[in-house]
């Protein structure tokens, strides 16, 4: 493998990606797949830009110039990157606010400002090294997210399929106009939609290789003109601009009403790049860089919002589509983005016959995705609290908002984080019989023994101010249970004792001493051992009651006599 320094015939991103040499091998595969996401791209972003309440070749722009972008500065090799379900309904509830009216020259320019924003947000995590951030939505909290999102987009599209109009508002709204409508809706729209819903589900159940949104797109467009539905009720796309787009400036007096949205949306794009760039990558290539790929898609962003597209990042299944059919490098992108110009410069009439209710299928069936039972039953069964939580991000998508959605999955992950924190782990430690082994007490090991009058507790992680007093009761409670003569606390698995645990600990032994009974310590960490050097806790313990294993503290106490107080005068530890 030689290094690019020293092969200047290499070039290109697909050199960059691969560290070696550009095979023609290579080109062939990513030329089927490049075509074969454009298949599923291009009609995905197309909804999508309808779902955002944009016009239609918003989607196209969005396919078009941040995928090339990306391409030549993102870090993933099969990462394919335009928009997705969540970010267009984020997008429109931005907009919504923004441009009430939905003026099409106040939705361009809102669209290009707020694009803009989002681009500069990523941009300055990533000079900041703010890659990180992404880690604080745990996952049972994206996963209550992107189905609260998923409940939304349904919602929002039914009228759409259904061939009904009212005006917009709320969720509860949107549920309650859609029943007060139903005996209203265009029998024709409906089975053109059903159709199309179940076209996408045979074609992905049946072939899931194939190209199942232009299949139904095309299939849309087709019926359209054998059967004259437009005449019967159904809605179409409409004209469309042929060419390329237009240069299109952000508005400097939008910055103020749009910041927040575009954090919000740049939260949620990084994260879902980053996590789809992660769950395709293979073993021979490195794990993308998170700020890398900050930088990547804040610039992707914002030359696409110069083109008037719509904030944008990596998408899951058009990844997956780009891996699965056979994708070696960030060539694939750039032959999807060469597929998109195509459909801008010469397809863009045959798009105008699309009918609403076949976009509106598209945007329903790949939105139901992101509801995931089976993630929801396997959070479930191992961790309840962490179901209540994925079940209060959902909730608050639905009844607050999908922007406001955001700022409660964040909240509720630093509430878990807090109360994981505020609650350490705990072990009483019991001796295997027969053996020097110790381990923690639980019901798989009923027979373990404990030693007379020794009281063996582990805790577990770093011990600081926001649980040292959770800690000490839970100690205490142990203690006055067992009426022990010795505590010994194994401290082998704390990395970290903060000042104020610190201190706890010193009043606990001081208390305790006077009590007649004594702390030992086993297992300091070095940080943890040097802490303690420094404190009033070393004077008291430094006389035989700290020791490198817990075997030797075992050890120490049997070899006392159970007449007197156990009390060394050696030390233990050097």
């Amino acid at each position: 493998m030689q290094d690019l320094a020293t092969a200047p015939i290499e070039r290109g991103p697909a050199a960059r990606k691969t560290g070696r040499r550009y095979s023609s091998d290579w080109l062939k595969a990513d030329v089927v797949a490049g075509l074969t996401v454009a298949a599923v791209v291009i009609p995905k972003s197309l909804a999508y830009a309808t779902v955002a309440g944009l016009p239609i070749q918003v989607g196209l722009y969005t396919a078009f110039l941040p995928m090339i972008i990306y391409a030549l500065l993102g870090t993933s090799r099969p990462l394919s990157v335009s928009t997705t379900a969540t970010l267009a309904i984020l997008t429109a509830s931005a907009l919504g606010r923004a441009v009430p009216d939905g003026n099409l020259a106040a939705l361009t320019t809102a669209v290009a400002t707020l694009t803009t924003l989002v681009g500069v947000t990523l941009l300055l995590a990533s000079v900041l090294r703010l890659g990180f951030v992404a880690n604080f939505i745990s996952d049972p909290v994206l996963t209550g997210f992107k189905a609260g999102i998923a409940i939304v987009i349904v919602v929002d599209q039914l009228p759409k399929l259904l061939g009904i109009h009212f005006d917009k508002g709320t969720f509860f709204h949107n549920v309650q106009e859609i029943l007060i409508n139903l005996p209203h809706l265009s029998l024709a729209t409906l089975a053109l939609g059903a159709a199309t819903v179940c076209t996408l589900l045979v074609i992905e159940h049946l072939w899931p290789k194939a190209p199942a949104p232009l299949i139904a797109v095309a299939g849309g467009i087709a019926s359209v003109a054998l059967f004259g539905l437009s005449s019967h009720g159904v809605g179409l796309v409409g004209n469309i601009p042929t060419g390329l787009p237009r240069l299109t400036l952000p508005d400097r007096t939008l910055i103020l009403e749009l910041w927040p949205a575009a954090v919000g949306i740049a939260l949620m794009s990084f994260t879902e790049t980053v996590a789809a760039g992660r769950a395709f990558v293979r073993d021979d290539e490195p794990i993308p860089s998170a700020n890398r790929e900050l930088l990547a898609t804040g610039v992707a962003n914002i030359g696409g919002a110069l083109l008037g597209a719509m904030p944008g990042g990596g998408g899951t299944s058009q990844t997956a589509v780009n891996r699965l059919a056979g994708a070696r490098t960030q060539v694939a992108e750039l032959i999807t983005a060469a597929g998109t110009l195509c459909t801008m410069l010469v397809l863009a009439p045959f798009i105008a016959q699309m009918p609403h209710a076949t976009l509106a299928a598209v945007v329903i069936v790949y939105s139901v995705g992101l509801i995931d039972p089976a993630e929801f039953r396997s959070i479930l069964t191992i961790r309840r609290t962490e179901f209540v939580w994925a079940i209060a991000a959902m909730v608050g998508v639905v009844v607050l908002g999908t922007l406001q959605g955001i700022v409660i999955a964040i909240a509720v992950s630093l509430l878990a984080l807090a109360h994981q924190v505020s609650d350490p782990t705990l072990h009483v430690i019991g001796r295997k019989p027969g053996t020097r082994i110790f381990r923690p007490a639980s019901p798989e090991h009923p027979d373990d023994e404990q030693v007379a009058g020794l009281l063996i507790l582990r805790p577990e992680g770093r011990i600081f101010f926001a649980n040292a007093q959770r800690l000490a009761h839970k100690m205490m409670a142990l203690v006055s249970a067992a009426a022990p003569r010795v505590v010994v606390l194994d401290l082998r698995a704390v990395f970290d004792l903060e000042y104020t645990a610190l201190k706890m600990l010193t009043a606990a032994e001081k208390k305790s001493r006077a009590e007649g009974r004594e702390v030992w310590l086993v297992g300091l960490t070095p940080n943890v051992m040097q802490l303690v050097r420094r404190s009033p806790l070393n004077d008291a313990l430094r006389h035989g009651r700290m020791f490198a294993r817990l075997e030797d503290a075992v050890a120490k106490f049997e070899s006392i006599p159970r007449s007197t107080t156990p009390v060394s005068e050696e030390a233990s530890l050097p």
